[in-house]
């Protein structure tokens, strides 16, 4: 019944475009990226107008920047759910997490949860009152877009009204987020990446924790936790259509922990991957609205999940909710169902792969007690290595890789 996905809410490999869409590839070479991160400094960037000099219909204006230098690809990304920013971190030689800082936060608003980045390295960030927009290359703030759905006063905590999972369209043109409205049901707001405004808004289910695209674009999958079901939303005309996913049942109703959280869609034939409880994966077809189930088998409560470029399936395990439960761990699934099993310290999130499906970076922010204020790295190709801790944002959810 808790827990927060890029965000899903977001995530950082080109399978999981709900989360993790690429930034634009900044023209940096190794050597000029490691000149940068040495100049830059941390803290919070002020935010700036649009640098074209306009703010967008529907977008709230900004400060003054403070910019040092520009960000380098693979930087790491992170939604602060337990401040108003957004942070950048150095995820260190070769992404492996040695030697690594943040390089700098900026101020998007009140308890940012999901993101994800666009091909023109815009960050679109959900907050408790509206989409924030973020320049990753200058680090500034262009503005924010006000959610159309009322949702109640702003708030922070676990159950706070306002944005949860976050989505791009395949060709850009379109942000899709699910919007928590407290004790009822959700909506899906669909923002023009042109224009900054709300174009359209969809009903779907309670506490929408994740949302994902097909790969066609042409239908969007809100992960409705306290629903026990995924609203596939078409993108054109909005309808929308609920299909069940409750491997354990529905027993339990908003005081269940057996509820699905994130999803991520399979590319070769476009069906979800839930995973429950380190023990069922359940598979869904949203043509037909048929759910099959996997046997997995890390026994942890489970959370945040992302597509390895070749099919690998990663799946952040956030710790015990009963006495016979494993603790944490990132569960590492091969396309044929093989699992590797890698324990971690602590309760974690979230989780974005590396282009090259080499390094994890599995995000602390845990929406419950227990959480921590940094990034665990995990490098997939050599099972004998230590996973890394490094330092990141204020109670870090959602995560992206630029």
């Amino acid at each position: 019944m808790t827990g927060v996905r890029g965000a899903r809410v977001a995530s950082a490999a080109p399978a999981r475009a709900a989360r993790v869409s690429r930034a634009c590839r900044f023209m940096l070479g190794l050597t000029a990226a490691t000149a940068v991160l040495a100049g830059c400094a941390s803290g919070t960037t002020e935010t700036t107008p649009d640098p074209t000099g306009t703010t967008a219909p529907g977008t709230t204006a900004s400060a003054a920047p403070d910019v040092t230098g520009t960000t380098p690809q693979g930087t790491l990304l992170v939604a602060d759910f337990g401040g108003d920013t957004v942070t950048f971190v150095d995820p260190g030689r070769d992404g492996a997490g040695e030697g690594t800082a943040p390089i700098a936060s900026v101020e998007v608003g009140t308890a940012p949860y999901g993101l994800v980045v666009g091909e023109d390295g815009r960050a679109w960030v959900a907050t408790a009152e509206g989409v924030a927009v973020v320049d990753t290359q200058r680090r500034t703030r262009l503005g924010t877009v006000p959610y159309e759905t009322e949702t109640g006063p702003v708030t922070t905590g676990e159950y706070r009204g306002g944005g949860m999972g976050i989505a791009l369209a395949p060709d850009g043109r379109h942000v899709y987020v699910g919007v928590n409205v407290p004790g009822g049901n959700g909506t899906l707001e669909v923002i023009d990446t042109a224009t900054r405004e709300v174009t359209g808004v969809a009903g779907i289910g309670r506490r929408p924790f994740d949302v994902d695209v097909s790969p066609d674009g042409r239908e969007v999958y809100a992960t409705d936790h306290d629903s026990f079901d995924v609203t596939a939303v078409d993108a054109d005309t909005l309808r929308t259509r609920r299909m069940e996913v409750a491997p354990y049942g529905t027993e339990g109703g908003l005081g269940s922990w057996l509820k699905p959280h994130y999803a991520v869609v399979r590319p070769q034939d476009g069906r979800l991957l839930l995973p429950f409880e380190g023990e069922r994966l359940a598979v869904l077809d949203p043509r037909s609205g048929k759910v099959t189930i996997e046997r997995m088998t890390a026994n942890t409560h489970q959370h945040g999940a992302a597509l390895a470029p070749d099919g690998t399936l990663l799946v952040v395990g956030t710790g015990p909710i009963g006495s016979a439960d494993e603790g944490p761990s990132l569960t590492v699934r091969a396309p044929g169902g093989e699992e590797r099993i890698i324990p971690l310290d602590g309760p974690h999130e979230d989780v974005a792969v590396s282009a090259d499906g080499r390094s994890a970076y599995v995000t602390g922010g845990f929406t419950r007690d227990g959480y921590w204020n940094g990034i665990t790295v995990v490098d997939l190709r050599d099972e004998k290595s230590e996973p890394v801790r490094l330092e990141a944002g204020n109670r870090p959810l959602g995560i992206a890789i630029l």
